[in-house]
């Protein structure tokens, strides 16, 4: 190896460790996924203060997604790979809807899209999005309830969008609040 080379290569390795440990491998700051979990349950304990749920029970995922169930299904619970198929509202803490597949509860809500087909929602258990999934807190929520469930299910931000500003209706880090209805599955 000449001088040169032995240079160069010295150069990019002091380059490589001497980068912020802060910074993914783009320059773009990473997502700090524990301090926004942390956030986000202290958001969650005090909503669950004040909301109003008639519920048979509610299960606090290790994760920090929390499973309200107001009405048991009879069917079995999914495994990964299965396709659920839901009707969903979702909505922020504030109560604010962004999303819903159910074309009344989007036109009362003035979020209603002419382009879009309203129809069930589907996704495969344990995918990405990308992959045909559904944001991760829809696996960690789907996964403990049986099918036929209405529930609600409050997802931090990190298994939700994170603090992606690309989402319409969706500020940075928000908590979402999902009301679903868990029809069926494949």
């Amino acid at each position: 190896m000449s001088f040169r080379q032995i240079i160069i290569v010295f150069f990019v390795a002091a380059l490589g460790f001497s980068c912020d440990d802060q910074l993914s491998g783009f320059g773009y700051p990473t997502y700090d996924n524990e301090g926004n979990l942390a956030i986000d349950r202290e958001k969650i304990d005090e909503y669950l203060k004040t909301a109003d749920y008639d519920s048979l029970y509610r299960i606090h995922d290790p994760s920090g997604v929390v499973i309200i169930v107001e009405e048991e299904g009879t069917g079995s619970r999914p495994v990964s790979g299965n396709v659920i198929y839901t009707n969903y509202t979702g909505y922020l803490l504030d109560g604010t809807v962004f999303d819903s597949n159910l074309e009344d509860v989007a036109t009362a809500n003035d979020i209603y899209d002419e382009n879009r087909k309203y129809d069930i929602f589907n996704f495969y258990l344990g995918l990405s999005s990308s992959q045909g999934g559904a944001i991760q807190g829809f696996t960690l929520g789907f996964q403990r309830l049986r099918s036929g469930s209405k529930a609600t299910i409050i997802i931090p931000s990190p298994y939700a969008y994170q603090d992606s500003e690309s989402v319409e209706r969706v500020p940075a880090n928000s908590v979402l609040v999902f009301d679903v209805e868990f029809l069926g599955m494949d």
